[in-house]
């Protein structure tokens, strides 16, 4: 690994971890998004975990009740585990072509949908078909991407959820997901390319931005902040459609 992209692995974590400071999301999505296309999305994915771990534990422990979370989505979380196990082949098999491509529909998809479609509301009724279903389309782009953002957060979105259940529902998405794809890519030996040195500076980096954003949030407008990710987002997005296909 040159030391220009050791330089550009810990200013993108310092990036995203401030973005989940800012709005409560968006580490592996920033960091897949920019790492994708300087380094193979199998190592970025690697690369990432434990930073987006750690992070998760500290949203998931931002009030609510976690135990009456558990029981409401539970068929949601058990079908993203089973999804991004059987899909991470795709992430763990090297076809970087596929998903340069699929990682760059995925982001573009999820910035599109954040900045324009209208928000939605699931009645509860709904919700025992539904929710596994979202859990498993989430987990088959977790395992091809890396990124487990769709559809998961927009249909969590669309529970109406008090605020602070709202951070700790999505929290719990992306720990289940997280720990589903360390585990898709520790089964198909895709773990062993990344440096135990490399995830700590990860790590102190992304907590780093994290602490950063999480300061930022109280002086600056989140919802103008993340308008501006999710344009700045669909840039690395679409360069990796179009690198994919030509």
């Amino acid at each position: 690994m040159t030391e220009s992209i050791s330089y550009a692995i810990v200013a993108t974590f310092v990036l995203a971890g401030m973005v989940k400071g800012v709005t409560g999301m968006g580490l592996p999505t920033v960091a897949m998004g920019i790492l994708g296309s300087l380094i193979s999305p199998v190592a970025a994915a690697g690369m990432l975990l434990l930073p987006s771990f750690l992070t998760n534990l500290f949203q998931l422990c931002e009030g609510g009740d976690l135990k009456r979370l558990l029981i409401r989505l539970w068929p949601m979380m058990l079908m993203i585990v089973c999804a991004t196990l059987g899909g991470s082949v795709w992430l763990a098999s090297g076809s970087s072509k596929f998903t340069t491509c699929a990682l760059g529909i995925a982001l573009v998809s999820y910035a599109l949908w954040t900045l324009f479609a209208r928000p939605l509301r699931v009645s509860p009724r709904h919700e025992k078909w539904l929710g596994p279903l979202i859990g498993f389309l989430t987990g088959l782009l977790t395992g091809g991407t890396g990124v487990f953002v769709i559809p998961a957060v927009p249909y969590i979105q669309s529970l109406g959820l008090e605020r602070d259940e709202l951070v700790q529902a999505l929290g719990l998405s992306f720990t289940f997901s997280t720990l589903a794809l360390a585990g898709g890519l520790w089964w198909h030996g895709a773990l062993h390319s990344i440096s135990p040195a490399t995830s700590a500076i990860a790590v102190v980096a992304a907590l780093a931005g994290l602490l950063a954003g999480q300061r930022i949030r109280k002086r600056i407008s989140p919802l103008a902040f993340k308008r501006g990710f999710l344009i700045c987002l669909i840039l690395p997005g679409g360069d990796m459609i179009l690198r994919a296909a030509f």
